[in-house]
């Protein structure tokens, strides 16, 4: 809700700052969430009278201008406006200001060859409203030089949330009252003046929907000029985000804005027979103000007469009875509609507006007569015109809430320790009457107040929510134990390091397509499918990480991604023995497209490969703890992947932590997607936690006193040995001194008998207590060479 400063202190009397009252509506309740102060927009822009106007020598359309700022010798601009002329006085934008409507900067320039010091203004060049046909006209009285932001006497806006549970704060007047109670001012309460009646009401008007409109108040205002509203009433208004549109319109938006209560004005020459609220027909319709039509049924309140339905009501009126400019004779609207229905209506018609959002969180209920009065009064000081007699329809609700309040309370319940005179200050100034035995009566449109806690509430906002002290919880003596279970502290790890590879998290739906279930199902019985979808889409619980993540690669690709990198950690879901959830975390990850963009130097762009989804995989393992130097590389990594460009990652034959490589082109076909497509999924359920450490802890890091040694080995081997398999055998030789082993070079051909290749293997030895000795390291090798001719390796000569 926006409100200005100046329509604030209408009804504060107070000398706070903007800054003072910010605060004191943050500590009470009413979260500040912007302000905006229009005077610095309009920095550099002054109150400036033209001399004289001369036309410009080489354009027609254009005036050279002598203009007075007040201050120095006069200035020359150069003005293309058609209601410029010498004696007038108007807006000028003085070199350095920017201008509000399209953030240009004003600056010293030559027009057509002459030079301009700036530029006389329009209306909407300063956002000021839509006119721009000339620039604008100022009074005779307007101080030369005075800066327009004062002159115009443009305030501060404050935009403040306003809770659902306050809808007596949904106007300036409700925030003011709490404003004035917490002590930043005094309230100023509106006077409702006494309204002269000019005979009877000449329309019928009635409720026949007691529930959905308990009260319908209206009358008859002949003979009015509806012309533009006052400057005043505009300004606040645009303050609000309101656009000014007619006197009579813009009159009862003042209303709902200033005090929280909509209402509503028709043009009396448009409506046929009696003003009625009732019940809608179903399928009856109607053409709103926001220039749709609307179907309704017969669970909602209209207001109607005889031609049909005029408004949705509470929510929104009709075009066809809206006022105009030509209207002389208008009927006001003023009524209480049960918030329930409101809401219920707005809903379904996907209808909102702001009297809706005012009337669903429920309006004063006794602010009818008072606001038909205000109502009438502002139309016929600004309009003119003869009011008839109110004509009331139904009766509101009028029995106000009485609710034993206990003092002491406050400090039990609110933890803050407020004097019981002060408490009674609080409630009155908030309207509640207390009595001596604190029998405290809430006023009518306070419906939030259910109780004794509401009150204390009430208290110890208005006190300073500030004030309360904070308490820790209280905890058990000793260290806290830690909440993050082991595996939710792997998640996180594989995560950040996921992410630090290059690798963009994804989150998809748990739920998929039966086809796409059944296709990684790998033809187990345990597939979960759900008896009621809320789609098809998501009928079966997916038994694998990877259709998501191929779909959203595709999603990608189809809005031109080059490459998706991509990986989700999550649960698959299986029916398990008698019924029961199974679910096991897995990490998938998808690598589609370009893996390298196109150049001058490499040419064609690169694509992922099997390797690529093998070094992802092993990063990620290590990552989560896993014994990668222990890792086995075999086959059957499902029938979802290519046979020859996967593998799976195991501990033992049996022991599957992950699988890789690429996707068959048949499961690239059933997801219709482009391929080649890379894929990992690791089995986090599957890594053994590491011995003794509860879970995967970080050791101590401890480097070695000696300098490591590194000894090469070239083998002869099959040519069919997995060069993994051989590493393995080297390492193993003696896991005391041998701390890695890689190979660094394959080599077959000539040379090398048919059926063979050279492979080449890197072993660091790692000393412990002494350097190694000469026959130390002949002995190591020796292991070394005995250990590969398992393999079916021997050493080259």
């Amino acid at each position: 809700m926006k409100f200005s400063l100046e329509w604030l202190k209408y009804f504060l009397d107070t000398e706070a700052s903007v800054a003072e009252i910010a605060a004191a509506l943050n500590r009470i309740g009413h979260e500040v969430e912007d302000i905006e102060d229009p005077a610095l927009r309009l920095a550099g822009f002054c109150v400036a009278k033209v001399l004289t106007a001369a036309r410009h020598p080489d354009a027609d359309k254009l005036q050279v201008l002598t203009v007075d700022t007040g201050e120095g010798d006069p200035l020359q601009v150069v003005c293309g406006a058609p209601n410029a002329r010498a004696g007038m006085k108007g807006v000028l934008g003085l070199p350095g200001a920017v201008v509000p409507a399209n953030g240009m900067e004003l600056r010293k320039s030559a027009i057509r060859g002459i030079e301009s010091n700036g530029m006389m203004c329009s209306v909407r060049e300063l956002e000021l409203g839509d006119e721009h046909d000339g620039i604008i006209e100022l009074p005779e009285d307007a101080p030369v030089g005075t800066s327009f932001a004062e002159y115009s006497d443009t305030s501060p806006i404050f935009d403040v949330a306003i809770t659902p549970n306050r809808p007596d704060c949904m106007g300036v007047y409700g925030i003011a009252r709490d404003l004035a109670a917490a002590g930043l001012g005094t309230f100023k309460p509106i006077e409702i003046p006494a309204i002269e009646a000019r005979g009877a009401c000449p329309v019928e008007i009635r409720t026949d929907d007691p529930e959905g409109c308990p009260a319908f108040y209206g009358r008859v205002i002949k003979g009015v000029a509806n012309g533009t509203s006052p400057e005043w009433m505009q300004r606040r208004l645009k303050a609000a985000g309101q656009r000014p549109i007619s006197a009579v319109v813009d009159i009862t938006n003042y209303l709902m804005l200033a005090f929280g209560r909509p209402a509503h004005a028709y043009d009396l020459a448009k409506l046929n027979g009696a003003v009625v609220a009732r019940r809608a027909k179903s399928g009856e319709q109607v053409l709103a103000l926001n220039e749709k039509t609307y179907t309704l049924d017969e669970t909602m309140t209209v207001i109607a007469d005889a031609n049909g339905v005029h408004d949705v009501a509470g929510i929104m009126g009709g075009e066809h009875s809206g006022v105009t400019e030509d209207t002389t004779d208008v009927l006001l609207e003023i009524a209480y509609f049960d918030p329930t229905r409101i809401g219920v209506t707005g809903r379904k018609l996907g209808l909102a507006s702001d009297a809706r959002t005012r009337f669903e969180r429920g309006v004063d209920p006794v602010f009818l007569d008072d606001g038909l009065a205000l109502l009438t009064s502002l139309i016929q000081r600004i309009c003119g015109g003869e009011a008839s007699e109110v004509v009331r329809a139904g009766q509101p609700p009028e029995e106000a809430k009485v609710i034993a309040f206990d003092p002491t309370l406050t400090a039990r319940l609110g933890g803050v320790a407020v004097d019981e005179a002060e408490q009674r200050r609080i409630l009155e100034a908030l309207d509640f009457t207390v009595g001596s035995d604190w029998q405290v009566t809430c006023p009518l449109r306070r419906h939030d107040i259910e109780g004794a806690a509401d009150l204390v509430e009430e208290v110890v906002r208005i006190h300073g929510l500030d004030k309360v002290a904070s308490a820790p919880l209280p905890r058990m003596d000793g260290v806290a134990r830690p909440t993050a279970t082991p595996l939710q502290k792997m998640e996180r790890k594989l995560r950040r390091v996921a992410a630090g590879r290059g690798l963009d998290e994804a989150v998809t739906w748990s739920f998929l397509p039966q086809a796409d279930a059944d296709h990684f199902a790998d033809g187990n019985g345990g597939l979960w499918v759900l008896d009621n979808p809320i789609s098809e889409d998501m009928k079966a619980m997916r038994p694998s990480m990877l259709p998501g993540l191929i779909a959203a690669a595709k999603r990608n690709a189809d809005r031109g991604a080059d490459g998706s990198r991509l990986f989700e950690i999550g649960r698959r879901y299986f029916r398990g023995e008698g019924g029961a959830s199974d679910e096991r975390p897995t990490l998938g990850v998808i690598l589609a497209g370009d893996k390298t963009a196109r150049g001058w130097a490499s040419g064609k762009a690169a694509q992922f490969d099997a390797f690529d989804a093998k070094a992802e995989a092993m990063a990620l393992l290590e990552a989560a703890g896993a014994p990668v130097d222990n890792l086995m590389v075999m086959g059957e990594a499902g029938a979802q992947f290519h046979p020859g460009q996967s593998a799976t990652l195991r501990l033992g034959p049996k022991n599957v932590l992950a699988r890789f490589g690429a996707l068959h082109p048949a499961t690239l076909k059933a997801f219709d997607i482009d391929g080649p497509v890379m894929a990992v999924e690791i089995f986090l359920d599957a890594i053994p936690p590491k011995k003794g450490s509860g879970g995967f802890a970080r050791t101590t890091y401890a480097p070695p006193a000696l300098q490591a040694i590194t000894r090469d080995f070239a083998f002869l081997v099959p040519s069919d040995l997995a060069a993994n398999e051989l590493v393995r055998a080297v390492k193993g030789a003696d896991k005391q001194t041998i701390v890695s082993a890689r190979v660094f070079d394959v080599f077959a051909g000539q040379g090398v008998p048919e059926g063979k290749k050279s492979v080449a293997v890197e072993v660091v030895l790692q000393p412990g207590d002494k350097s190694f000795t000469d026959t130390e390291i002949k002995a190591i090798s020796d292991k070394v060479v005995a250990s590969a001719a398992k393999q079916g390796a021997e050493l080259r000569g």
